[in-house]
């Protein structure tokens, strides 16, 4: 009863969310191209040799998880090389992440609507042998299709705040559906020891801890290499580097305000670092950089020269899949989405190229790790974009602290990778009594 009201909102819903894909298409063209898929449409061909694919389907909702789920897909792909792997994403510049690192590997494409006619379209259409969800995706309708059709549906590097648990306990018919939901998971395989608490008390019946996926990030020598390059006119003149990593809306106002504040003496002796600005997301590239001319600070981007020019105040990431060349440019990184309620982003990414990580106070997407990288002081908590200024520029001004934060970091993400080969253990000997893909 709960789900067939859940599914008739959804339904009502239909014309309020087609307008928000028209809305948000404004801003980012993409929410208005491949709309067909969004109903378990798609122009791709799900057959092959006029059989069914049997494939892997893997569902990561953004760049974030798209990033986490690299590892996971290549070694599901080891293990099962002839299967066709399927890719659903729900945002654009989510499925613009996916298509840049898998290229034409991967079948990539947005998630059907949580209706059971699209999920089923999907279904008949890719044929999974099996689902992983990353993180905590949880829709009652799809989760309903693949046990009803034998797929069986894995929740990998599942996370639960404390804050997200509340929410549903706090409201009877949503913690029974959200019950119902993890219930029909076959393996939930959770981040940390408290996340996996709360997903049980949630309903997930088999959950383990198998810790964070994003540990076994690969580090690319290319994009080493260009951030190395991008960095060589500072270093030839000794000024320092600050990224400010995926920063999202209000927070670059703020950092550029306390840029400024903590370094106006240093500009007067030509001292001030490099500030490099990476936005999380692009349709907010020209809006950033009008923040910054606003502040009267030169600015380089991206997409116009690289390297910057030695002697620019800011320069300005707007370029997507190239992070990892931005940390090693760095001398380290402040990390966004931490200075707006929002749970901060990845700075696991910042501790694999060795590069000290400051965030502000929200940080529940990452609440484990952050608790490991101040354990292993590899990471510095602030409460706001001043306080995290201010800590950068104490770091800067005493370089064997920088080298030994650095050095820890490294040490701490090495120390926590092997949560892909868990994950992909379990769903190895979870589908040992089926055929595989």
């Amino acid at each position: 009863m709960l789900r067939f009201a859940y599914t008739l909102l959804v339904h009502l819903a239909i014309p309020l969310i087609l307008l928000r894909l028209w809305m948000r298409g404004r801003t980012e063209s993409g929410y208005r191209k491949h709309v067909v898929e969004r109903f378990g449409g798609t122009a791709q061909d799900g057959v092959a040799n006029g059989s069914p694919v049997k494939s892997i389907w893997i569902h990561a909702v953004s760049v974030g998880e798209v990033r986490a789920s690299a590892p996971l897909i290549a070694a599901l792909r080891a293990h099962w090389p002839d299967a066709q792997v399927v890719l659903t994403c729900m945002t654009p510049t989510g499925r613009r992440t996916a298509s840049d690192l898998f290229g034409s590997s991967v079948t990539v494409c947005y998630l059907p609507y949580d209706l059971p006619w699209a999920i089923s379209r999907f279904i008949r259409r890719w044929q999974p042998k099996l689902l992983v969800i990353m993180e905590t995706e949880l829709w009652p309708n799809l989760l309903a299709a693949c046990t009803s059709r034998h797929v069986s549906a894995f929740l990998a590097n599942a996370r639960l705040s404390e804050k997200s648990y509340l929410g549903y306990a706090a409201y009877a018919p949503l913690r029974a559906l959200a019950k119902q939901a993890f219930g029909q998971f076959h393996t939930v395989m959770a981040q940390s020891e408290a996340d996996a608490v709360r997903l049980r008390h949630l309903g997930s019946n088999n959950t383990v801890v198998t810790g964070n996926v994003k540990f076994d990030i690969d580090v690319l020598p290319a994009l080493v290499a260009q951030g190395v390059e991008w960095r060589a006119p500072f270093a030839a003149i000794g000024r320092h580097v600050i990224l400010v990593a995926s920063t999202r809306e209000h927070e670059e106002a703020a950092l550029l305000d306390a840029f400024l504040r903590q370094f106006i003496e240093f500009a007067q002796h030509g001292r001030r670092p490099l500030l490099v600005i990476v936005p999380r997301h692009p349709s907010r590239f020209d809006d950033v950089a009008q923040r910054i001319a606003a502040r009267r600070l030169s600015l380089a981007r991206r997409s116009q020269v690289s390297p910057p020019p030695a002697d620019v105040d800011v320069w300005l990431g707007d370029s997507m899949g190239e992070l990892q060349a931005y940390y090693a440019m760095s001398d380290l990184a402040i990390i966004g989405g931490s200075f707006q309620p929002l749970g901060g982003h990845n700075l696991i990414e910042a501790a694999a190229l060795g590069k000290p990580a400051v965030m502000g106070p929200s940080i529940f997407n990452f609440a484990e790790a952050v608790r490991l990288a101040l354990e292993a002081n590899a990471m510095i908590s602030v409460a706001n974009a001043d306080a995290a200024m201010v800590e950068a520029a104490a770091l800067l001004a005493s370089p064997e602290r920088l080298k030994q934060m650095g050095e820890n970091a490294l040490l701490f993400a090495r120390m926590h990778r092997g949560a892909t080969t868990r994950t992909v253990a379990i769903i190895e000997n979870a589908l040992l009594d089926t055929k595989e893909p």
